[in-house]
């Protein structure tokens, strides 16, 4: 039973580093379980800048704690969960603008992240005692992620930490299990409001931007499972005032998560992404450490 819980923990990315990778994003959890998540992320390159604001050599650094809380849910007999994203980071580092150099140090809060998700194809509600005889074949779920704009945003700068605008991401998600392999393919589409406050009283807009990803996560029989992952973005042109940016964002990524249970409660998180390929947009490496506590739902 320790294990089957573990296995379906939730897993929590990092909202300030764009497009993600997230293995067992749609996953069978017992209803009524909480999730605590604790984490430290770290990353550096050209990162948290919009092809709209023509930046060019940028080389930063993003760094500071994020917390997560999940509950697994009951939608009409249909498992699902909801979660909430938060955190506080720092930022630092330097870019070229229209030829001249420019540097930005700044701390604060990032943009709130929420999702509500459900399961509707293989992976019914079920409380603790009905889990343990649980076994996963093919799944399929769908999810809305929001994002809102509550994080440090400084009209007069080029570089923030929040984007100062609305993001809703519907996604859909497919997994099947072949013994302790499991294939996980993802497809999300991300749709932006405008910032209406962009250098000053400028408004930005962006198109929608489209993804896929890949996951190959295998379990072991101490319960450590690991995942490797690659994603695929493009879309995402943006336009200023109406004048429409000739760039558009086409990047992959590639990356990696272990997870090792401690017991019933506890586990510990290590990931890290890296940028395979890109047109324009960000090309970052990130690593990050996670802890994640569980309770309730009979455990």
């Amino acid at each position: 039973m320790k294990r089957l819980l573990l296995l379906a923990s939730l897993c929590v990315a990092s909202p300030l580093l764009g497009q993600s990778l997230d293995p067992r994003a749609f996953v069978n959890t017992p209803v009524g379980l909480n999730f605590l998540v604790g984490a430290y992320a770290y990353s550096s390159g050209s990162v948290l800048f919009d092809p709209a604001a023509q930046l060019e050599n940028a080389q930063l650094t993003i760094q500071g704690p994020l917390a997560a809380y999940g509950r697994a849910l009951d939608f009409w007999g249909l498992s699902g969960k909801a979660d909430m994203v938060t955190g506080a980071v720092c930022l630092d580092g330097y870019a070229d603008y229209q030829g001249a150099r420019a540097t930005r140090s700044v701390c604060g809060m990032i943009d709130l992240e929420a999702e509500v998700s459900v399961n509707f194809i293989g992976a019914p509600a079920l409380r603790l005692p009905e889990f343990a005889h649980y076994k996963q074949d093919l799944l399929v779920g769908a999810g809305l992620k929001v994002t809102a704009p509550l994080g440090q945003y400084d009209a007069k700068r080029l570089v923030n930490i929040g984007n100062h605008r609305w993001s809703f991401k519907p996604q859909l998600g497919i997994s099947k299990t072949a013994g302790r392999l499991i294939v996980e393919v993802l497809g999300s589409v991300t749709l932006y409001t405008a910032n209406t406050d962009f250098l000053e009283g400028l408004t930005l807009q962006q198109a929608p931007l489209y993804a896929g990803q890949l996951n190959l996560i295998y379990t072991f029989r101490s319960g450590i499972w690991s995942a490797l992952g690659g994603t695929m973005y493009g879309g995402g042109r943006t336009s200023t005032d109406g004048v429409e940016s000739a760039a558009w964002q086409q990047n992959t990524r590639l990356g990696l998560t272990l997870v090792f249970p401690i017991n019933r409660h506890n586990s510990l998180k290590a990931y890290g992404s890296t940028g395979i390929w890109t047109r324009t947009g960000s090309d970052f490496d990130l690593v990050g450490l996670g802890w994640q506590y569980l309770w309730g739902g009979g455990i």
